[in-house]
């Protein structure tokens, strides 16, 4: 019996499960890269001529996206938006850093000259949180390809979002094989998010006053039917003073 469990064990051991989600999460962010390079960031002509886009060979169908089964969606989503949360928070102490750093390459005069500079020190001491936060996510994830694929494209996507960065849609057919129940795990925020349509309000004009109908017509349809009436009044009296005079 476990008491107060926490997560699910997926059939593994405490390591294999956090490089499970270690390899998944990297995974997922993988499928963010140019169309040109593969996994390792190899161009794909320069590295394998048969491997290539066309071929369809090791290329994500969906970018943003994969394929997994349910439970192990629901245990990666939250590993995934930690990730993000520490990259969004290295993103203010990127823009500060960028305020003392220098276009100079390494090794020349200019370069050494703002090393010795206090811009350095201030670049320096901006650029600290940032390193911690980078160095967690390579622990996290333990891709160096991901991880720049994160600060660089996903992060800054996201920095108006608080949370939610990922949503679970189950699919309706089951692996096949163990007839395991699939779900795919994708990154919000692209062309496949619902958008919510609100109905028009009715117009009134307010400023308009309402004229009351006039009253003309309804006595003019009424003043015929007061004819009738006295019409068939004195009809009747007159019918009835001739039967008492024949009387």
């Amino acid at each position: 019996m476990r008491h107060l469990q926490k997560g699910r064990r997926l059939g593994r051991s405490s390591s294999h499960r956090k490089a499970l989600f270690r390899n998944m999460a990297s995974s997922l962010l993988l499928t963010e890269r140019p169309d040109d390079v593969n996994e390792s960031y190899y161009l794909y002509s320069d590295y394998l001529p048969s491997d290539t886009p066309s071929t369809g060979h090791n290329t994500p169908k969906v970018k943003g996206r994969i394929v997994t089964t349910v439970q192990k969606a629901k245990e990666l989503r939250p590993y995934v938006e930690k990730v993000i949360t520490i990259a969004k928070a290295a993103l203010p102490h990127l823009e500060e850093a960028k305020k003392y750093a220098t276009s100079a390459k390494p090794a020349t005069d200019e370069y050494r000259a703002w090393r010795k500079s206090e811009e350095w020190q201030k670049w320096n001491a901006a650029m600290a949180p940032a390193l911690a936060a980078r160095r967690r996510a390579v622990a996290l994830l333990g891709n160096q390809r991901a991880v720049e694929i994160l600060f660089d494209e996903i992060a800054p996507r996201f920095v108006d979002r608080n949370g939610g960065y990922t949503r679970i849609l189950k699919l309706a057919k089951p692996r096949l094989g163990d007839a395991g129940m699939q779900a795919i795990l994708e990154f919000v925020g692209n062309e496949r998010d619902r958008v919510k349509t609100e109905s028009e309000r009715p117009a009134f004009d307010s400023d308009e006053e309402v004229s009351p109908a006039p009253a003309a017509p309804a006595e003019e349809a009424a003043a015929p039917e007061a004819e009738v009436a006295e019409s068939q009044t004195e009809d009747a009296s007159a019918a009835a003073e001739e039967e008492k005079k024949e009387d």
